[in-house]
C-alpha cells in the first residue's frame, strides 16, 4: 500500500477534534483513509474510532483516550523496528498531554507528536516500497 497523506498536520487535526468533542475524527478517520492506514502499519485491524467514541460517551471519553494511547505505543513500536529515530509518540505522551496538558494545547499536542510519527513511518515505508500503488511493504523486505 502506497501511503498518500504523509504530512498531515497533527497540531490543527488534534486543535479541531478538542473544539468538536472528538466527531471530527468520527469523520476523518474512515473517510480521511487514516483507519486503513493505521490497520496496514500495525498489521492488524484495529478497532473501528466509532465504536471508541460510543464506548468513550459511556466512560466520560477516558475510553477513547485509552484506545489511542495503545495505538500510539504500537505506532512508536513499529517506527523503531523500521529504524526511525525519536522523539517518537507513546502511550505516556498522548494520555499525559491529553490528561495534564493545558486545555486548549494538551491535546493538540499530543496529537502532532502522533502524526508526527504516523507520518515518517508512512514515508519510510513508502521509500522501501517504491512508492508503487498496490505493493506491499514488511518488515524485513526492501
Amino acid at each position: 500500500m502506497a501511503f498518500k497523506h504523509t504530512h498531515r498536520p497533527g497540531f490543527w487535526l488534534g486543535f479541531i477534534d478538542f473544539f468538536t468533542a472528538g466527531l471530527f475524527f468520527l469523520l476523518y478517520m474512515p473517510l480521511g483513509g487514516l483507519q486503513d492506514e493505521l490497520d496496514e502499519i500495525l498489521g492488524r485491524r484495529t478497532q473501528r474510532y466509532w465504536v471508541a467514541y460510543l464506548l468513550g460517551i459511556l466512560t466520560l471519553f477516558v475510553y477513547p483516550l485509552v484506545w489511542m494511547a495503545r495505538i500510539a505505543e504500537e505506532l512508536k513500536a513499529r517506527a523503531i523496528e523500521l529504524g526511525l529515530e525519536g522523539p517518537y509518540t507513546s502511550w505516556w505522551h498522548m494520555f499525559g498531554w491529553n490528561t495534564f496538558g493545558l486545555l486548549l494545547f494538551g491535546p493538540a499536542v499530543a496529537t502532532q507528536r502522533f502524526f508526527d510519527t504516523l507520518n515518517r513511518v508512512e514515508r519510510e515505508l513508502n521509500r522501501r516500497n517504491g512508492g508503487k500503488p498496490g505493493a506491499e511493504c514488511r518488515i524485513g523486505t526492501a
